[in-house]
């Protein structure tokens, strides 16, 4: 066994350096035994190490050309490993599926963001003024919808930082990205219903890389993957939220370098 371990280890060896090695280590192990025992054991440690290749040799393990030793591989099940690669394909596959849907709705997020900034700047320019500081919500923000007959329990911590609801009836939680979707800032891409006109508008939006891939999320021949970011919950369900955990989960999720600026712009 040790025999193969070396050599599996080295990868291009001799006979010589194998034994060297071997007779080395047991030299040291058995350093009481006397010098004319330990000529016997090298004798005998050398010809177990011939042998040895020589099985493997046999078993196809090794392969040995004049003196230089090289090692080809173990013995595998055929079937066992087709099976181990047939489940790595599918993994693979799997972790594919997943990053095409995260790709996807990055784009989505990327097209609804400058939607909603040229949408700001032109109503602003139309009023030739900002919009009153109570008239806008600022992004990052999650939305919870719920019936107008729900008994709602809320409580804040001392830091406001921390908020609880108690409900006692079915919610729905939306994020800022399903509420611009909602609003028609995705041009229809999240559904597969974008018109050539919007279709020209949402390339415009993405890097030039990106642009045949958002053609194939119009076309729907991408397989159509597309996340939704509401949330239902059943009756009685307790919602809990720290907002510096909100704000850090919505910024990891909006690609905010593909913007080149800090997120500050608002929905009115």
């Amino acid at each position: 066994m040790k025999v193969c371990e070396k050599v599996q280890r080295k990868g291009t060896t001799s006979y010589n350096e194998v034994a060297d090695e071997l007779v080395a280590e047991f030299s040291a192990a058995d350093n009481h035994i006397l010098p004319s025992e330990s000529a016997y054991d090298q004798k005998n440690i050398r010809r177990r190490v011939y042998d040895a290749l020589n099985v493997l040799m046999a078993m196809n393990i090794i392969s040995k050309e004049k003196k230089e030793i090289k090692w080809i591989g173990l013995p595998t099940n055929s079937a066992q490993e087709c099976q181990n690669l047939e489940v790595e394909r599918q993994r693979r596959l799997e972790r594919i599926k997943q990053k095409q849907s995260q790709l996807q709705e990055l784009i989505l997020q990327q097209i609804a963001f400058k939607n909603l900034v040229q949408r700001n700047r032109q109503a602003e320019q139309q009023a030739s003024r900002p919009p009153p500081p109570n008239s806008v919500i600022h992004l990052p923000f999650i939305l919870v919808n719920t019936s107008k007959k729900t008994v709602i329990d809320c409580s804040i911590s001392n830091d406001k930082f921390e908020y609880l609801f108690n409900f006692d009836n079915t919610f729905e939680i939306h994020d800022d990205i399903e509420v611009l979707k909602r609003m028609g800032m995705a041009c229809g891409l999240e559904s597969g219903s974008c018109s050539a006109e919007d279709l020209k508008v949402v390339r415009s939006l993405v890097p030039k890389a990106l642009e045949p891939y958002v053609t194939e999320m119009a076309q729907g021949s991408i397989g159509g993957v597309f996340v939704t970011s509401s949330v239902s919950t059943s009756n009685g369900t307790r919602l809990s939220a720290r907002k510096k955990d909100i704000q850090s989960m919505v910024s990891a999720r909006t690609g905010l370098n593909w913007l080149g600026r800090p997120l500050r712009h608002f929905l009115v």
